[in-house]
C-alpha cells in the first residue's frame, strides 16, 4: 500500500558517533538516512520493534566500528563538550 506524503526539509543536531552508525545502518539496508529514521520513528510510536535480530546484529558490529559506547539509559542525559 502507496501513501502519498510531504516532506520537508530539516536540519537537525546529532550526536557524531550515532549519525555515523544510523548513516551506516542505513547504507548496509540500501535505503536513505531519512527513510530509516522515519521507519524507526512509526515503529516506535505503535512500540514494534523497528530491527530484526540480524540487522540488531550489524548495529552491534557498527557500534563497535564507530566507539558508540551510547544506549538507552543515556536518553535525554546527553550533554554537549564545550567547543
Amino acid at each position: 500500500m502507496t501513501k502519498s506524503i510531504e516532506r520537508v526539509q530539516t536540519g537537525i543536531r546529532l550526536e557524531k558517533r550515532l549519525l555515523k552508525v544510523l548513516k551506516g545502518l542505513a547504507e548496509h539496508l540500501d535505503m536513505s538516512l531519512a527513510d530509516l529514521l522515519e521507519g524507526m520513528s512509526l515503529h516506535c510510536f505503535e512500540n514494534k520493534p523497528p530491527f530484526s535480530e540480524t540487522t540488531l546484529k550489524k548495529i552491534e558490529q557498527l557500534k563497535q566500528v564507530y566507539d558508540l559506547d551510547l544506549d538507552a539509559s543515556h536518553s535525554h542525559t546527553l550533554q554537549e563538550s564545550d567547543p
